[in-house]
């Protein structure tokens, strides 16, 4: 008989991290718990690799991770007992790439002239203004810009002007993300196809056990990974509805707004499997 592993795949701001804050303090005792049980928690973000090499750090996760909505999968070196098929090393990494690099998007952009008035690219925003923007202190700005694959936009026209701008990008190859606070535009990925490949890879390394999958989201880049998940849960938002999903079966949207509802929902979730591991 099989064993069941569980594997959490979560988006980070509003969701792991607070929407104005991006603290963690309400889920570091959960993930402390989750670690102790074996259950790995994978980030699953718009963020650069920068960006959450940083925070994996701070929250002392060891886990493979994937950035700019699916683009790519860094997996830290021995996570399994062989180099995945399809990756290659990079530093400390196996790295799983999904989508052309970031130039070729900067260069695409350049060409929608008659746009160009209605949006700034992280390619031409200052750290000190893109710091601003996001609230980010100007470390965490500066590693912000360090995008590898998409490029991510501050809209400054209309909503009209915005729906006419994406499906012009559309029209020349581009995949469009509206993300938090930002538009992603880049290949023809996301955070679903990034959790179907890792959970297959895990699938294979892991073949007396039986694995399911937990995503947590609060944004429209979310629902590629919430639409395929086992387990849904939408994290509730300050300052926007729960998006649409594409799916039925066991969607969980939580009445505590971001980290906070995070932590109770998992608890709530693998309240068994953490105790079990508490009380050895």
């Amino acid at each position: 008989m099989s064993q069941s592993k569980t594997i959490i795949f979560s988006d980070l701001d509003g969701t792991l991290l607070d929407h104005f804050t991006y603290e963690s303090t309400e889920v570091d005792e959960v993930l402390i718990q989750l670690k102790r049980a074996g259950i790995p928690v994978i980030l699953n973000t718009s963020k650069t690799f920068a960006e959450v090499e940083f925070i994996t750090k701070a929250l002392n996760l060891d886990t493979p991770f994937i950035v700019e909505n699916g683009a790519a999968i860094f997996i830290p070196i021995g996570t399994f007992d062989q180099q995945p098929s399809g990756t290659v090393i990079i530093g400390k990494y196996w790295v799983k790439s999904f989508g052309f690099p970031r130039r070729y998007w900067i260069e695409l952009l350049n060409r929608c002239q008659q746009f160009n008035h209605l949006f700034q690219g992280f390619d031409s925003i200052s750290v000190s203004k893109l710091a601003g923007i996001a609230g980010l202190s100007i470390e965490e700005a500066t590693r912000a810009k360090q995008r590898q694959y998409g490029e991510p936009l501050q809209w400054l026209g209309d909503e009209s002007q915005k729906l006419a701008f994406i499906e012009h990008l559309v029209s020349l190859g581009a995949n469009v993300i509206q993300g938090g606070r930002f538009i992603h535009v880049g290949d023809f990925c996301d955070k679903g196809q990034a959790l179907i490949w890792l959970t297959e890879l895990y699938r294979k390394h892991h073949v007396n056990e039986s694995i399911s999958t937990i995503a947590l989201g609060d944004g429209e880049n979310d629902v590629p990974m919430l639409d395929v998940a086992d387990i849904a849960v939408q994290i509730r938002s300050p300052s926007h509805k729960f998006p649409k999903l594409n799916r039925q079966p066991i969607v969980i949207k939580t009445q505590q707004i971001g980290p906070k509802g995070w932590a109770e929902t998992i608890q709530d979730l693998l309240s068994n499997q953490l105790l079990s591991t508490t009380e050895r």
